[in-house]
C-alpha cells in the first residue's frame, strides 16, 4: 500500500490485517486500518496523517486531541516516550462506520524500562476518504470524571509544546518515517 503525496510516500507497514469473517474491509478501509496500526506502533508519518481531516479528534484515557495541531504530536510523541512498542494482537471486528478493532499492545517506557500491556477497543470514524475521529478505549473504557477530563485536555495542549512534528516529507524521512 504505497502512494505518493506532497507529504511523502504513504508507506503502510501493517498490511496483514486480521478481520472477523463478518468484517471484510474495502481497499480504502484496509489503508485506513493499516495506517492506524502503524500509528499505534509508533510509526507516524505526515502522509499517514493526511488520511485524517484537519478537525479530526483522537481520544484515549490520557488525551482528547482536537484538530491537527493536537493529534499529530500525540502520534509523534510515542517515538519519544517508548523504547519498544509491540503489537501482540489485533482483529477488526466491524467494517461499519465506525470501523471497530480490538488491539493489544506492549509498550516499554524509555529510560525506566517499565513495561505496560494495553488492551484497546478502537473505533475509527470516517467521512468520505478522511478519518474524522479515533477513540481508543483501554479495557473498553474512557474516563468519566471531570478531573480526568481536565487532565486529558491539559495533555492535548501540553504535548504539542514538547513534541515537534516534521514540517515536510524530507524532515519526516530524516526521522526515519
Amino acid at each position: 500500500m504505497s502512494s505518493s503525496t506532497d507529504f511523502g510516500e504513504l508507506k503502510i507497514e501493517n498490511t496483514n490485517i486480521s478481520t472477523r469473517s463478518t468484517a471484510e474491509l474495502s481497499s480504502h478501509q484496509k489503508t485506513i486500518v493499516g495506517s492506524i496500526l502503524d500509528l499505534f506502533a509508533g510509526r507516524p508519518s505526515l502522509s499517514k496523517l493526511q488520511l485524517w481531516s484537519d478537525g479530526a479528534v483522537f481520544e484515549d484515557p490520557i488525551t482528547v486531541a482536537k484538530g491537527r495541531k493536537q493529534y499529530e504530536p500525540q502520534w509523534y510523541g510515542l517515538q519519544s516516550a517508548f523504547s519498544e512498542i509491540e503489537r501482540l494482537h489485533h482483529e477488526v471486528t466491524s467494517n461499519g462506520n465506525p470501523i471497530e478493532m480490538d488491539l493489544k499492545t506492549r509498550y516499554v517506557v524509555k529510560g525506566i524500562g517499565k513495561e505496560q500491556v494495553i488492551d484497546s477497543k478502537i473505533k475509527v470514524w470516517t467521512e468520505g476518504e478522511k478519518i474524522v475521529r479515533v477513540e481508543d478505549k483501554w479495557d473498553g473504557k474512557l474516563p468519566e470524571s471531570g478531573i480526568q477530563d481536565a487532565f486529558r485536555r491539559l495533555n492535548a495542549n501540553s504535548v504539542p509544546l514538547m513534541v515537534s512534528v516534521p514540517k515536510n516529507a524530507e524532515e519526516d524521512k530524516q526521522r526515519g518515517n
